[in-house]
């Protein structure tokens, strides 16, 4: 009987380096555009026999700006993918900036098969877009969102992020009340986390963020206009109309087995997470001598997969499912987070109350 599985593509071309950025990047040069193209090539050739007695439910371009990469190189991967059965309702998700959006751009992918545009829109304040140093106006990504539909794509995600270097309440509200006008089906809303070996992280000292008591009503804020434009929460920090919650991050978090493309993708496969090197001329490289580009292994024993597969499900407004074989400290955990109203449990269904979602890094912890 055919499994399902999902793929994912990592291109990793920008135009500019976002100072919160910690994704592996490189500059949009057509002789690196050219190596990536050869590597796929040669790592599908390599990986695709993994794929044979599998459905793909879902793809996903990311990057990086994989729009940069071009409609007919993303045609050409694709052309790869169609070797395999797909679900009817396959996902093909490819982001995008607002700044390389067009409709040309969007009906050309559109004819290669792409299904779903997910746009790195981040503010709707020209202000928080010039702090974030985007390339992109508030304007140009409403355009953006436009141009995805013009070119009769009908799947539009968006992310947004707050706890932004000198954001103020007013600032996130101006992003907030212009969300119901927008034709958009998903959206993403992170807060901003400062990550090492970025360029915010070396000027963290001289950045101002908001307090702890400011990012809680930002976020709750956040909550209320999301309802109100008609995205429901379905996962931690996942927003949809009804029928557009994502096939592909969904796999993610309920553990479907996926296999990563180019440099630095990662991939969960047969119980097993691994990641190929992040550096395109070396990966390329062990391509070419009939080697996996991996430098990265991980296969969690029991009861710690176990662990990691109830942290990570947690996430989803639907909760998970309590296995028979739960170790001692793990039933114990759960006691104690009912205790401090963080967990609920139905039966064997255990998910986040209101309140644990305020806490779920420290739930997982606790948890894992």
């Amino acid at each position: 009987m055919s499994q399902p599985a999902s793929l994912y593509f990592h291109i990793p071309f920008c135009s500019k380096k976002c100072p919160y950025c910690h994704f592996y990047v490189l500059p949009n040069r057509a002789k690196d555009q050219a190596l990536l193209r050869e590597g796929l090539a040669l790592e599908w050739t390599l990986q695709a026999s993994l794929l044979q007695g599998h459905t793909i439910e879902s793809i996903y371009f990311g990057g990086g700006t994989p729009t940069l990469f071009g409609a007919e190189a993303i045609g050409k991967v694709m052309e790869r993918c169609r070797d395999l059965p797909w679900a009817a309702d396959c996902e093909v998700t490819v982001e995008a900036n607002p700044e390389e959006s067009t409709v040309k751009l969007f009906a050309a992918l559109k004819a290669v098969g792409v299904n779903r545009i997910s746009l790195g829109v981040q503010s709707l304040d020209d202000r928080s877009l010039i702090v974030l140093e985007r390339q992109h106006s508030a304007k140009k990504a409403k355009e953006a969102i436009e141009a995805v539909h013009q070119a009769g794509i009908s799947n539009v995600s968006i992310d947004l992020m707050y706890d932004l270097p000198s954001q103020t309440e007013a600032s996130w509200r101006y992003t907030l009340e212009q969300l119901p006008s927008l034709p958009i089906q998903h959206l993403s809303l992170y807060n901003l986390t400062i990550e090492p070996h970025t360029s915010f992280h070396k000027r963290r000292q001289a950045l101002t963020f908001p307090t702890a008591d400011e990012s809680l009503r930002f976020l709750h804020l956040g909550l209320d206009a999301l309802e109100k434009a008609g995205l429901e929460r379905y996962e931690i920090s996942a927003f949809a109309k009804p029928g557009f919650a994502s096939r592909h991050n969904l796999g993610y978090w309920t553990f479907r087995p996926f296999l990563g493309f180019g440099p630095s993708a990662f991939s969960y496969w047969a119980g097993e997470r691994f990641q190929n090197v992040c550096h395109l001329g070396r990966y390329v490289e062990a391509l070419t001598e009939g080697h996996p580009p991996v430098d990265y292994r991980e296969k969690l024993p029991y009861p710690a997969n176990l662990k990691e597969r109830l942290a990570v499900q947690l996430r989803l407004k639907q909760g998970v499912g309590l296995p028979a074989n739960l170790p001692e400290e793990t039933t114990a955990a759960i006691a104690s987070l009912q205790e401090q109203g963080l967990v609920e449990q139905k039966k064997s269904l255990l998910r986040l109350t209101e309140r644990g979602t305020l806490f779920y890094d420290t739930i997982a912890s606790e948890l894992i």
